[in-house]
Order: C-alpha cells, then structure tokens, then sequence
C-alpha cells in the first residue's frame, strides 16, 4: 500500500507541475530580447541566428531579438513589456529602473583579470592636495562633463558623500578630453585629477588600465602619486529581465549565462565582445552607483548619458 501510494503521489506530481512548467511559457508566447544596434548595422547583430539557437535551448522556447536604435527606445520597449530582457550600460539600466522600476539585473560581465567595473579616484602629486576640504583653493583637472568615469562618477559620489560640488566649480578645469586632463595634471598646470581605475567585484583596484596606469606609462613617479579620494564601485552594465518574469525563466536564464564562457565560448563572445571573464550574477544594490549617476544628472537638468 506504501508503494502504490507513493507511485501516485509520483505521477500526481507530475501532472501538478507539467503545466506549471508550461504556463510561463505559454504566457509569453515569444521570449524578447532586446539589443543596441551597432553603428552601420541595421537591425541584424553578428551571430543572430547562433545567439537565437542557444537562447531558445536555454529556455525551452521560441526566442526573437529586438534591435533597438539607441537606449531610450530600448528602455520604452522593456518598461512597455514589449521585451522581456535587455541588454544595458549601466546608467541606461539605472534609467530603465528610474523610469518604470519595473526590471532587475540578473548577470554582468567581469574582465579577465576580475575587473567588475570602475571607482573615480582623485589623485594629487607630492602631496599637493591635502583632502577634500581643500579642494576650492588648487586646481583640479577632469575629463569633459559627459564623460561618465572623468565627470559624472566623481560628481555625483562625491554629492552621495556629503561633498558639496558642481559641475561648474570655479576651481575645476574641465579639459577637451581625459587624455587632455591628463596631460594638464602630468605637466604640473593642476594640483590634481579626476581620474578612474579598474576595479574587481569587491571594489578592490586593479593596476592595469585607467588614469593612474597611463600617467605611470607616460613617466610620472608611482611614488609622486597619492589618492585623495575614491568613489564607490560602477558595476559593468547588467543583462536585466522585468521583475514580473517568472522564476523559473530567471533561473534558466541566470544558469545559462554564468556558465556560458566555459561551456560555449563561441557564444559568449558573440553576446559579449568587451569583457572577456565570463558573467557573474548581480543584484539591484550593485548598481546603487549607477542610479546615483543619474539622479545627479536629472537633479542637474541633464538628459540620458
């Protein structure tokens, strides 16, 4: 009796959830995932039909692509549940939550030396500037005032710091380009940079890459240098998915990814082409930098960087 009434507890089982496992999918009908066309690329991505194949394996399901003309039009299409996944920087990601809180990122790429992202960093030379509190008296060099890691990282860490600054301070000299900063820190014409490192998960800095490694390799002392301050880590942009997708696709999908650059490689490197380690699952608080970004940027007047 045991036996039997454990068989049908078994195949009762299995008509409880062979629908369940269905239902989503038969809910969405077609899993969209939308991509930022590249420049003279239409609306096709390389390796469409590869990326199509491993998608639709992963979910069990039909997949399309979306290409979308730039990140607004992105943004609209998941916020109108037009896509059920998206592609994202990470502003544009904390964009699409600040317009419709409606998303959550699943995974993000890592370099493959472990770098997650960047932190802004304020170096100084021998000693120039003391701290923070002093900065309206010296100099202080930065990148154009789009650049997102030479202006906009420093601008808004430092208000989510407490540190009173704007744009337009008198006492910052915002150059042509970063290599310009640069150029006007290394040549003494200011006291100080803002400037990026590369930095892994744990927001640890990494030497290669970024402000301080291109000063070093144009023949400034590592021992002249000495940072002021750093800014908290600004995670590499998410795959994001809509909150309401259900748990078992995020779960496929987020399996899927992480295990991507050892088990298919090729595909990988079709999704994506920028940072080499691999994805790593992330959370909505990874991206707490991001969205300070652009609450600066709106508090401020500005549009979408």
């Amino acid at each position: 009796m045991k036996a039997a009434w454990a068989a049908l507890m078994i195949v009762q089982g299995a008509v409880w959830s062979g629908p369940a496992l269905a239902d989503w999918r038969d809910d969405i009908g077609t899993f969209r995932i939308g991509v930022i066309a590249e420049p003279g690329g239409g609306n096709t991505i390389p390796g469409l039909s590869q990326l199509t194949e491993a998608f639709t394996n992963a979910l069990g399901m039909k997949v399309e692509f979306f290409v979308a003309r730039d990140y607004a039009a992105l943004i609209e299409a998941q916020a109108n549940a037009r896509i059920e996944y998206a592609i994202y920087s990470s502003t544009a990601y904390a964009t699409a939550l600040q317009r419709c809180g409606c998303i959550e990122p699943l995974v993000a790429p890592v370099d493959s030396d472990g770098a997650a992202g960047i932190r802004s960093v304020l170096l100084t030379m021998d000693g120039k500037l003391p701290g923070l509190a002093a900065m309206s008296t010296h100099r202080i060099a930065m990148a154009p005032a789009d650049s997102v890691g030479g202006s906009l990282l420093p601008l808004a860490g430092l208000a989510a710091d407490h540190v009173g600054i704007t744009e337009n301070a008198p006492f910052l000299i915002h150059a042509d380009s970063a290599s310009a900063a640069e150029k006007m820190f290394f040549d003494r014409q200011a006291d100080a940079l803002f400037g990026w490192v590369r930095a892994a998960a744990d927001g640890q800095p990494l030497l290669s890459g970024g402000t301080q490694a291109r000063l070093e390799m144009s023949g400034l002392s590592v021992s002249a240098l000495q940072v002021v301050w750093t800014s908290g880590l600004l995670r590499y942009g998410p795959h994001a998915v809509r909150s309401d997708l259900d748990p078992e696709a995020k779960r496929r999908l987020t399996v899927f990814l992480t295990n991507l650059k050892s088990t298919t490689p090729d595909i990988y490197d079709l999704l994506e082409s920028k940072h080499s380690g691999g994805f790593l699952t992330v959370a909505p608080k990874d991206y707490a930098v991001a969205e300070a970004i652009v609450r600066f940027v709106s508090a401020d007047g500005g549009g979408q960087r």
